[in-house]
């Protein structure tokens, strides 16, 4: 059964709140009615819904949260040791189509690799029926090379309907690797349930290409969703300005660090301006910069209106983006006191809006007003 406020209220996870707040998204179009549902996290990066109305949280710096129905928090057994080092650690979950069968849950988060640094990781894992654990994880996939810092892993994960996965990975400070076939950085990947490269991709017989590589030419890809039509989505980060949402295509190159709509943190030029022939153009992008994390793609069970239309959280100036239109364009801005940092944004079974607010460590239900 879904979660409800009720419950929540009851096990003092949201103490203090009766009643949902009302605010109106700028520019109003709609009164939305928000609700904490799950407080005390410890900067939360992704959640996902469990078929019996219970969710999975992964905390950065912590691990993954079982959160039951009624509200009880378990901390997950049996996850891989992560880096949690600058914005690696546990990041992203995808509770797998076939769960009712499977009980697989697909994570990503910052691993130690051979040569010493670090580099984003894929595992899976069986979830336990009491939600307590994780058995049989193993490790799906992890970058051939490390980076050598602790910033850009990108880190998001989407089940295709044809059962491949798709993972994107950061530039991991390193730019010019993103435009290298022969490096995971700036990379966003298609795999197989057990971490091979997936028939089909577009680099599969290319001498020297990294055979997982569906796309290349990213920054770092920190929202990634698939459309009802399996048109996959990805939201970027730029530099000074720049960031971009893309409509994902096979082999093709997004450009960076040769072309951006931004400048590098000095104001520096980057590479070569913002168009070259063969790197692809943005379907929106953003100057200045918002900081994206999390994409959704609302279905528009409880809101037709927005049907189709893209939701993007912002961790630089606290809102949730309502991106709409043929040609995409931001058509509204959900901002409260409470989406401060807004790491995820997901569609709920019941057609609710969730999000994670790392400012808040708080997640948050929203329901038309």
């Amino acid at each position: 059964m879904p979660l409800s406020r009720r419950r929540f209220l009851t096990t003092g996870l949201t103490t203090g709140l009766a009643a949902p707040l009302v605010f109106k998204a700028r520019p109003a179009h709609a009164a939305l009615a928000l609700t904490p549902m799950i407080r005390g996290l410890d900067t939360p990066f992704a959640l996902a819904f469990l078929p019996d109305g219970a969710l999975l949280i992964s905390e950065r710096n912590s691990g993954v949260l079982h959160v039951a129905t009624d509200g009880r928090k378990t901390a997950l057994s049996g996850v891989p040791e992560a880096v949690t080092n600058g914005q690696g650690g546990y990041m992203d979950l995808v509770v797998a189509r076939d769960f009712a069968q499977s009980r697989t849950v697909w994570m990503t988060y910052s691993k130690r690799l051979a040569g010493g640094g670090t580099g984003t990781a894929l595992g899976a894992g069986r979830l336990s029926p009491d939600g307590t654990e994780f058995s049989e994880f193993r490790l799906l996939f992890e970058m051939a090379e490390s980076g050598s810092g602790s910033r850009h892993f990108g880190s998001r994960v989407v089940e295709a309907g044809d059962g491949t996965l798709f993972l994107c990975i950061g530039d991991r400070g390193e730019d010019a690797r993103a435009q290298d076939l022969g490096s995971h950085h700036g990379k966003i990947l298609r795999l197989t349930r057990d971490g091979q490269p997936a028939p089909g991709n577009p680099f599969l017989n290319r001498a020297g290409a990294l055979p997982e590589i569906w796309s290349y030419g990213h920054r770092n890809p920190q929202g990634m969703a698939m459309a009802p039509d399996g048109q996959l989505w990805a939201v970027e980060h730029g530099a000074k300005g720049g960031d971009e949402v893309n409509r994902i295509e096979k082999g093709v190159n997004y450009g960076w660090p040769v072309i951006s709509y931004g400048v590098h943190y000095s104001g520096r030029k980057i590479g070569e301006g913002t168009a070259r022939e063969g790197m692809a153009q943005p379907e929106h992008f953003w100057d200045p910069s918002m900081a994206p994390s999390g994409m959704m793609i609302y279905s528009g069970k409880l809101w037709p209106e927005w049907r189709g239309q893209v939701f993007i959280g912002s961790l630089k100036f606290d809102y949730i983006s309502r991106l709409s239109g043929a040609n995409l364009t931001e058509a509204a801005q959900i901002k409260s006191g409470e989406t401060r940092r807004v790491r995820d944004v997901r569609e709920a079974p019941d057609g609710s809006i969730w999000f994670l607010s790392e400012g808040r460590d708080t997640a948050y239900r929203m329901l038309p007003g």
